[in-house]
């Protein structure tokens, strides 16, 4: 073996170790959805003392913040394993322990086309409870929220596309 084969292997094999700098941040993304998990119930216990007083909206505008919040904490959760089975290691789970049933058949493309539905949906709520507070809302303000939702709508529409594309050539 030459010197340069020698020298290929060495940084080949360092490139390819480097994938486990990524492995504390898929675990930071944890701590992540820990700070959410503590936000939804945050909300939940400050609506429960005053359920029999709100106004319908008002409830229906938490529930969506509610469901914000789980959709992020999904898509979290998405990130965090398909990320880590993607580009670090593949998940050892135990015979008889429960296992997702997406895990391993997830590679970055159906990720990154994951990531953009769920951010259009993210997005959907989000502008929905813009929506039901029309009222306060400056005009100008409201055109521009969906100028920025329908970019999302548009990219992730875009990617889908040309990853359907891609596909279906090799």
């Amino acid at each position: 073996m030459t010197q340069a084969e020698i020298m290929e292997r060495f940084i080949e094999n360092l490139m390819y170790s480097a994938r486990w700098i990524l492995a504390p941040i898929y675990l930071g993304l944890s701590l992540a959805l820990l700070a959410l998990g503590v936000k939804f119930f945050q909300e939940i216990f400050h609506v429960l003392p005053v359920i029999f007083s709100m106004k319908e909206a008002d409830l229906v505008l938490v529930v969506l913040s509610l469901i914000d919040l789980a959709l992020v904490g999904g898509l979290l959760v998405m990130v965090m394993f398909s990320g880590y089975e993607n580009f670090v290691s593949q998940l050892d789970i135990a015979d008889g322990q429960e296992k997702l049933s997406w895990l391993g058949k997830v590679d970055s493309g159906t990720l990154k086309n994951k990531v953009a539905a769920s951010i259009v949906a993210i997005s959907s709520i989000h502008l929905l409870k813009i929506f039901m507070n029309a009222e306060n809302v400056e005009e100008t303000y409201l055109f521009w929220y969906v100028v920025i939702h329908m970019t999302f709508v548009v990219s992730a529409f875009s990617m889908g596309y040309l990853d359907k594309i891609t596909r279906k050539d090799h």
